[in-house]
């Protein structure tokens, strides 16, 4: 099948040729006759398959004719969980409609000046593509106009719900045309997403086209077992100074972790940076920037990079700490092995991180094996279960029974992080641990004795 049996716009043919593409990829193929036939679609697909322009293709083409309301707003809305992923999804949108006459694309992020967005958004917008939380500020202000908007895009539903935005989304939904056409993409289609799309979408076709649970056949996935602190940091070096590495992203489970092991990394002779969502969507740019120009070698993020980072050249990706909830970590390693090419992944796990290395292996119906340095293996012996392709699998949202949503997934006491904690249970080094701990007094130890400190 090729681009134009899909009977796109002619200019978007040839923006998408130009790019480099000649074949539409299986989620395009199959969702971009729904979209234009006017459907509501929610769909999945795993990451680095093309989504972003199964949707957009649509909304160019819708926006090749002209709009039936005149006003200022836009015409098609798309909601991400994250900064990076709006931007990349506005890159996508000018990058494919780039033939069309006037079609305007606006971004809306957190850590963006408000007096800039106030007159971009003055003036006539066809795409606007924004994160939920500051969209609802300018909502409530009165400052966006969707009596034209005809496409409803929710970019990674499920990240959302993760994120505590569902209720926003919701409250913009309930802001725009009744009539409008909504799409709804998530990494998987569980019971929780079937609840959001039963109120937010109008009898949609359901597209399903690989699940995050796929082998990702073209990804090595690595595992290292590690005594404590000072032998994870031991490997990361070690790992870091392979000469196959052209870029690597280093995930942290904290937004302090990230800034300290950057530095860390930074004094060992590493061109390395950190990322997370304490930082302004300027120092986010520009450490962005310096990676896709390979200023940057090393990149440690928090999950916030975790989706919305597609950058050819990353050829690693090791999860310093292992996230908490498996389908991150297929998120984590889609970082890599982009488009078809190769990548690998490392991940440390200490003894006490089975329960989310059981999940991870579960969720993805893959084994990791572990490896061996030669001088830096652990001292404890791993007990695992007995090698078994044939997994039981849960549902994908079985190990989210009790999950909570945080206002802000990023945040260090969030749940979907450890706090100021490791994950095998001492204090990290970076910082100072200000929980109060009981200690035992050695003037006491004889009688068991025990002292709280002030």
């Amino acid at each position: 099948m090729s681009f134009e049996s899909l009977n796109l716009h002619p200019s978007i043919i040839k923006a998408v040729q130009t790019s480099g593409y000649t074949t539409p990829t299986p989620i395009q193929q199959q969702a971009i006759p729904e979209l234009i036939a006017g459907h509501d679609v929610m769909a999945s697909a795993q990451t680095g398959t093309g989504k972003t322009a199964a949707f957009m293709l649509p909304a160019l083409h819708r926006l090749a004719s002209p709009a039936a309301v005149r006003s200022r707003g836009p015409r098609v809305l798309v909601l991400t969980p994250t900064r990076e992923l709006a931007l990349q999804v506005s890159e996508a949108a000018s990058k494919y409609g780039k033939f069309l006459p006037r079609t305007k694309v606006v971004s809306i992020l957190g850590g963006m000046p408000y007096p800039l967005q106030n007159k971009l958004l003055s003036q006539t917008v066809d795409i606007l593509v924004a994160t939920p939380g500051r969209l609802i500020d300018h909502i409530q202000r009165g400052r966006v106009d969707f009596s034209r908007l005809e496409m409803l895009v929710l970019d990674e539903a499920d990240r959302m719900l993760d994120m505590g935005f569902i209720h926003d989304v919701e409250q913009i939904a309930a802001s725009t045309p009744a009539d409008r056409q909504t799409i709804l993409f998530s990494a998987t289609l569980d019971s929780a997403i079937d609840k959001i799309a039963a109120r937010l979408l109008k009898s949609p076709k359901r597209i399903q086209i690989a699940s995050q649970r796929a082998k990702l056949e073209n990804i090595e996935q690595r595992l290292h077992y590690v005594d404590n602190l000072s032998h994870k940091n031991q490997l990361l070096d070690h790992l870091l100074r392979d000469t196959a590495i052209k870029q690597a992203i280093v995930f942290t489970a904290t937004k302090r972790d990230a800034d300290s092991l950057a530095d860390n990394l930074s004094a060992q002779g590493h061109k390395a940076a950190a990322m997370h969502g304490d930082m302004t969507q300027r120092e986010r740019t520009r450490t962005l920037t310096g990676l896709r120009q390979g200023r940057l070698k090393i990149l440690v993020a928090t999950d916030v990079a975790a989706r919305g980072i597609d950058i050819a050249d990353i050829t690693h990706v090791i999860n310093f700490d292992l996230p908490k909830f498996a389908e991150d970590y297929v998120h984590r390693i889609g970082r890599t092995g982009r488009a078809g090419a190769s990548g690998i992944a490392v991940s440390f796990a200490s003894d006490k991180d089975g329960i989310h290395l059981k999940r991870i292996e579960k969720f993805t119906g893959n084994r990791i094996e572990s490896h061996v340095i030669p001088g830096m293996e652990p001292r404890f012996k791993p007990r695992r279960t007995p090698r078994n392709d044939a997994m039981p699998r849960k549902s994908p949202s079985a190990h989210k029974g009790k999950r909570t949503w945080p206002n802000n997934a990023d945040a260090p006491n969030a749940s979907s992080h450890r706090g100021n904690r490791t994950a095998y249970g001492q204090p990290q080094p970076y910082g100072r641990d200000e929980r109060r701990r009981s200690f035992r007094s050695d003037s006491l130890a004889g009688s068991g004795n025990y002292a709280r400190a002030k």
